[in-house]
């Protein structure tokens, strides 16, 4: 398994929102590290890799939303650092602005080289607000859609697909696409990770599909999200061969990993992606005996592999560390 990438990551800022599928399981209260010494651990670690792993990626991120005191300062460090996410902005969970606020943030984004900004839309107005957990959410993203669009920033938005949204997407795509026309807006199956786990009983599912016209079908990339049952046929699992390791500072751990040479901690935690894969049986395993020939339920391979690891866990009582948790320090493979 090859490390490919590296992220460091402090979630010191606070969201605005509270999603019904929140990966992070976001609670009020930052887990992360203040803003200073969360910097100068990434600096850190970045000077090592730079000099001891060249072909490995690096980035840096902050959350639980991009909506730092000084989002200026913020951007000028990524870029002295060299993290992509100098030039993308995920715009959820964001503080509450008018539309002349909106025009300025996105002015200054781009004015500090941010290129592309990042949106969710969980479904129509009443619907979205719901689910984001606040009032009004719906409305600032359009306000921020088309500030975007008037500062020539490129714009992607993503739609999470359920049972009870498909029969939105079709109007959920005209809104997006009515404030901001270039506006890339793609479909995807939420993840069943963190508070995502809730959504299990309105996963998307082959039923669902009549509720799509063809343009929002083809909008949910096949190659990624499929039936259970198509990817239990022949030769549909991708081997996973790369890993990306998350370096997660915390106000519980950073006083442990500030001491640790950078070396070691990066080995710390690839060996605890190992032990964690190793305590499973593989996809095609798991698959065989888990796995539902007539399962019509949508999955990404990612997500698929980690229901069949929750029922494995759960049938043999297994316990150990979920490198998956976000929240902590961890990996993904891919």
């Amino acid at each position: 398994m090859k490390t490919a990438s590296i992220m460091v990551q402090n979630l010191c800022v606070p969201c605005l929102c509270r999603c019904r599928y929140c990966l992070l399981s976001w609670d009020g209260k930052p887990v992360g590290v203040d803003w200073a010494r969360g910097a100068a651990f990434a600096q850190r670690i970045r000077a090592w890799q730079r000099e001891n792993l060249p072909d490995v990626n690096f980035a840096f991120s902050f959350g639980y939303a991009m909506e730092p005191e000084d989002p200026a300062q913020a951007l000028r460090f990524l870029r002295k650092i060299g993290s992509p996410q100098a030039e993308f902005w995920q715009c959820d969970g964001m503080k509450m602005r008018t539309e002349a606020e909106c025009e300025a943030l996105a002015t200054l984004l781009a004015r500090e080289g941010v290129k592309h900004l990042n949106f969710t839309v969980y479904g129509q107005a009443a619907y979205h607000d719901r689910f984001a957990g606040r009032p009004g959410d719906h409305a600032l993203l359009m306000r921020m859609l088309r500030a975007a669009r008037e500062a020539g920033l490129q714009v992607s938005v993503g739609m999470p697909l359920t049972k009870e949204s498909a029969p939105q997407a079709d109007k959920v795509i005209g809104e997006v696409l009515g404030q901001a026309p270039d506006a890339k807006v793609s479909l995807f199956i939420p993840h069943g990770e963190g508070r995502g786990a809730a959504l299990e009983g309105i996963r998307f599912s082959q039923a669902d599909r009549i509720s799509l016209s063809q343009d929002a079908l083809s909008r949910l990339n096949p190659q990624i999200y499929r039936s259970e049952r198509d990817w239990l046929l022949p030769g549909a699992f991708k081997e996973e061969s790369r890993r990306a390791l998350l370096v997660s500072l915390r106000q519980d751990n950073v006083d442990r990993l500030e001491k640790e040479a950078p070396g070691h901690l990066l080995r710390w935690i690839e060996e605890m992606d190992e032990r964690y894969y190793a305590a499973f049986p593989t996809l095609p395993e798991l698959a065989a005996r888990y796995g539902d020939p007539s399962g019509a339920r949508y999955f990404s391979q990612r997500d698929l592999f980690a229901y069949y690891r929750r029922l494995f866990a759960r049938e043999t009582g297994l316990k150990v560390y979920d490198v998956t948790d976000e929240r902590h320090c961890g990996s993904r493979r891919y």
